[in-house]
């Protein structure tokens, strides 16, 4: 358990410090990193505090601690993969309304230009 544990808190340390880097030379926008630099606190702090992760697997009712700590870590990314898939969803429907004005421009400009002919 204590192997697993040290891992999970490795593994969280190495998100945290990838997300801040890519803030950092601007490879991640600051309101997409949020959920990240969240889920690797939360997966640090889960990982460091047994007793917390105790008192979640007894209320939950899974057997094994190590299971709860991998089902809260998959619900978590879960989550940030369903709300990334709004927001790809969301630009590109903005991508397409975008691509639908420029090309009503296009032919406006264009009938603008045989029109002067």
């Amino acid at each position: 358990m204590d192997r697993l544990l040290n891992v999970t808190t490795v593994l969280s340390i190495l998100l945290l410090i990838m997300v801040l880097f890519s803030v950092r030379r601007a490879h991640i926008r600051v309101e997409y990193s949020v959920s990240w630099l969240l889920t690797s606190v939360t997966m640090l702090l889960l990982s460091r505090s047994r007793p917390v992760l105790a008192v979640i697997t007894r209320w939950s009712g899974v057997p094994d601690t190590p299971l709860t700590l991998f089902l809260i870590s998959g619900t978590l990314f879960l989550v940030m993969f369903f709300r990334f898939s709004m927001i790809i969803s969301h630009l590109r429907d903005d991508n397409i309304a975008l691509a639908q004005r420029v090309a009503i421009l296009e032919y406006h400009i264009h009938s603008l230009e045989h029109h002067e002919d």
